[in-house]
This record gives C-alpha cells, sequence and structure tokens, in this order.
C-alpha cells in the first residue's frame, strides 16, 4: 500500500498526463481546424488520435530522433528543432495508417500540422509556465 506522500505523487503524475493527453487532443483538433488535408472525426477522435500519437512519440520519437542525429553526424541535434518537427511529422503518418480517426492527404499537410503543433505547444508552454 502506497503511503500517503507516494499517493499524493502517482496522482499528481496521473493528472498531469491526464492534462497532456487532453491538450494534446485540443491542438489536434484546432490543427484540424487550421490545416487543409489533415482532419480528424470530431472531439473524440482527436482524443484516440492523442492517444495513439503520445505512445508513438514516446517510445518511437527519440528512437528516429537518435536515428537522424547519427545518420547526420550530429547535425540533426544541432538542429533540434526541425528534427523534431520533421519526427512529428513522421510520427503523424504513422498515426494515420494506425487509427481510422485521422486522415492526412499528403506528407505536406502532415509537415504542415507538426509546424501547427509545435507553435500551439510553445504557446501552450509559455502561458502555463
Amino acid at each position: 500500500m502506497a503511503s500517503g506522500g507516494e499517493a499524493h505523487y502517482l496522482r499528481g503524475m496521473v493528472l498531469h498526463l491526464i492534462g497532456s493527453w487532453v491538450t494534446l487532443a485540443f491542438g489536434l483538433w484546432v490543427t484540424s481546424a487550421i490545416v487543409p488535408g489533415f482532419r480528424l472525426q470530431g472531439f473524440r477522435g482527436a482524443l484516440v488520435v492523442s492517444a495513439v500519437l503520445g505512445v508513438l512519440h514516446f517510445f518511437v520519437g527519440w528512437l528516429l530522433f537518435g536515428f537522424f542525429t547519427i545518420a547526420t553526424l550530429g547535425l540533426a541535434w544541432v538542429f533540434a528543432f526541425v528534427t523534431w518537427w520533421f519526427v512529428t511529422a513522421i510520427l503523424l503518418s504513422v498515426t494515420d495508417s494506425l487509427s481510422d480517426s485521422l486522415r492526412i492527404d499528403s506528407f505536406r499537410s502532415a509537415l504542415i500540422a507538426s509546424a501547427v503543433l509545435s507553435l500551439l505547444s510553445a504557446v501552450r508552454t509559455f502561458f502555463l509556465h
């Protein structure tokens, strides 16, 4: 059985995870309203897509980032923002193939969506931190 401090810490982690999930879903929903060729099936679809994208980003995103860093002899690390932009676009395309709730017409749409999500994330970070 967890002590009071551990339970409080665990509850905080769960709330942070849920908050991040819903925030990403909202960002995806806004992105679908802005980016042509990037469509979601409502907010419920955004919740599904954000869960899939979050898991992919956690488990595969760092591997792709590391691969690009090694393949470019460290340049990907130097230009990390561009690398993460590209990695997120790849993961959005993979999420499109794994989920029926997302439809991306082209990789260009995925790149634009990735840029919009990055901008929304920066705005969220600015206002919440």
